[in-house]
């Protein structure tokens, strides 16, 4: 076990490309890490990292074992999982999701999920930050939108529409857009966590088309630009998921749904394991099922120009 100890430790190191991320990630010292990578370079006689003041890589001896480590160590925690599964999903499940969807339509989903997998203890983080999930030790991401990193496994749970809106009280006092060229003359709270926050995209994705958009409100999150879209500053373009209330209720009015872009998808994603740990297999599971059919914060206004149009 002193051995699988040292191995387990190069490859946090490795990974994290620090000694503090490494110790951190497997919740033990920086010393203690530092001891046992030690520890298995002098029993193997090579040189495994590179050490300066401000950063650790791998020699081409270590990069070659790190190979094998991780076949070896995903070989051995599969093996544990295996024995563990037979009695149910049980263990930590760490968890990272968008702050706005995560708070406002996740938390629900997690607390029946825990309701129902008592065994099974949750760590949730709410960031709108793009988590590695390898090495920061997360078990499944929610994830919005494009999904560029091919290593993850990814399971669709629901289609989001992107809405551009505005109070009433707004578009009786500056008059309602009918065209993409009307929201130049019109103020846009904009939404920061956007790749480009002044340019909007319309259309379906073979006829789209970019409107430039301007306005002296900024935010990163959809949940305050959707306030400040309900307190009468201007126009804001959001999820669905992040304005379903002030919708449903009236506080906003959609917008240009006819130029509507095409459907963004929330997923479900986790790392390539040959053998998945069957808390994350339920959690996933039990995501897919809660979120079929048409999502909730689809219904209840705009109805003809629903997600299935």
């Amino acid at each position: 076990m002193d051995r699988l100890d040292e191995i387990r430790a190069f490859a946090a190191v490795a990974d994290a490309r620090s000694f503090t991320q490494g110790a951190r990630k497997l919740g033990v010292s920086g010393a203690q890490v530092s001891k046992l990578v030690a520890r298995l370079e002098n029993r193997l006689g090579a040189r495994l990292l590179n050490r300066t003041t401000r950063d650790v890589s791998l020699t081409d001896t270590g990069q070659a074992y790190l190979e094998r480590a991780r076949d070896l160590l995903e070989g051995f925690d599969a093996l544990e999982s295996s024995v563990k599964d037979q009695s149910g999903p049980s263990g930590l499940l760490k968890v990272s999701a968008p702050v706005s969807f995560g708070k406002g339509q996740l938390t629900p989903a997690l607390l029946a999920f825990a309701n129902g997998c008592p065994s099974v203890s949750l760590d949730v983080s709410f960031t709108d930050r793009m988590v590695n999930l390898v090495e920061e030790g997360f078990d499944v991401a929610v994830r919005i939108g494009h999904l560029s990193d091919s290593s993850l496994v990814a399971r669709r749970l629901a289609a989001v529409r992107m809405v551009t809106c505005a109070a009433p009280d707004y578009l009786a006092r500056h008059g309602t857009p009918g065209a993409l060229e009307d929201l130049g003359r019109h103020e846009a709270i904009l939404d920061t966590n956007a790749k480009d926050a002044a340019v909007w995209r319309f259309g379906p994705q073979g006829d789209a088309r970019d409107v430039r958009v301007h306005g002296r409100l900024r935010f990163n999150g959809a949940e305050a630009c959707v306030a400040a879209a309900v307190a009468g500053f201007g126009i804001t373009r959001t999820p669905a998921f992040a304005a379903a209330d002030e919708l449903r209720s009236g506080r906003l009015t959609p917008i240009l749904c006819n130029f509507e872009p095409e459907l963004i998808h929330v997923h479900a994603v986790y790392p390539h394991a040959r053998h998945l740990a069957a808390k994350v297999r339920a959690f996933v599971d039990f995501l897919v099922e809660r979120y079929a059919g048409e999502p909730e914060w689809h219904q209840g206004w705009g109805s003809r120009h629903a997600a299935g149009r």
